[in-house]
């Protein structure tokens, strides 16, 4: 797999286009120019933990005897989570918070950035050619960079959609999430028993 090929597919797993009604719903209580900030701050932090993954995360993970099956299992269930709360909202919000209170690092940077999926292929990647680690930290970054765009253009989106559009997008995602949620979970589950 060459560098660009990387970066396209980084940039699928980590779909930002999917995220923006989860971002959006997650912000919309906080005052707009302060939304800026939170959302630059978490985009922040899921480029360190997935640079952090790329380089020491099988490391972590057979430190702590967890499989990367294991991983896809954990995430599966908080996207499922997250996917229940965007179709039935509560006063919370999809992340369960105060209005006016700001994320941090949940949901927003994990697991809706650097997502499990996203883990996942770092690990596979850096396992696939360690001597390529320039290659795949340049992958990485055009692809986090790519998503940073798109969602830091979120109030752009959420302007053209107004509050009703915004409701709309936010259930239809979190259908979309759900499926996705349990494929993962479906996942995690078969390569945990088929290498036994």
């Amino acid at each position: 797999m060459d560098t660009w090929s990387a970066a396209i597919t980084l940039f699928l797993i980590m779909d930002p286009l999917g995220n923006l009604p989860v971002f959006m719903s997650v912000l919309k209580t906080i005052e707009p120019k302060r939304r800026r900030l939170v959302l630059a701050r978490e985009l922040l932090f899921s480029l360190i933990i997935m640079f952090t993954f790329l380089f020491s995360g099988q490391v972590v993970l057979d430190f702590l005897n967890v499989r990367q099956e294991s991983v896809s299992i954990a995430g599966g269930i908080i996207l499922f989570l997250i996917g229940l709360k965007m179709i039935f909202p509560q006063p919370g919000g999809v992340a369960g918070l105060a209005p006016g209170e700001e994320p941090f690092i949940v949901p927003l940077a994990i697991p809706m950035i650097a997502g499990p999926s996203v883990l996942a292929a770092l690990i596979l990647l850096a396992n696939q050619d360690h001597n390529r680690m320039l290659d795949w930290s340049m992958a990485l970054g055009a692809a986090w960079l790519a998503s940073a765009t798109i969602l830091m253009l979120s109030s752009t989106f959420h302007r053209l959609l107004g509050e009703r559009g915004l409701t709309a997008i936010e259930r239809l995602m979190g259908m979309i999430l759900i499926m996705i949620s349990i494929q993962m979970l479906l996942d995690g589950i078969g390569k945990y028993y088929s290498l036994g």
